[in-house]
């Protein structure tokens, strides 16, 4: 299965680790897309260390980031900085998608 995340809120990032590393245990993929104030988890290091696991894709609304003012130097060049398109092929591809 894979399973997208949409993180749009600073709220749940224990959620989003403990629900990725289940979701790889179970052999499932994971797609994450931080949009809106989920973009201020980008520099938390629990979420850096998620994009080095195999079966992990994280991308960034580049939008949301510049208007909340996030800087993205020093983000690890596996998060990708994208769009709303991102967002849109996790939504198209994945088999379920969970909205933290």
């Amino acid at each position: 299965m894979k399973l997208g995340i949409l993180v749009n809120t600073v709220n749940h990032l224990d959620d989003l680790v403990g629900l990725t590393n289940s979701a790889l245990a179970k052999g499932h993929t994971v797609t994450i897309f931080n949009m809106d104030d989920g973009t201020k988890l980008l520099g938390e290091s629990s979420l850096q260390a998620l994009c080095g696991k195999e079966g992990v894709t994280i991308s960034f609304c580049d939008h949301s980031a510049k208007n909340a003012e996030i800087s993205t130097e020093g983000i690890p060049a596996d998060i990708a900085c994208g769009s709303q398109f991102d967002n849109a092929n996790m939504n198209h591809d994945c088999d379920k998608v969970i909205v933290l």
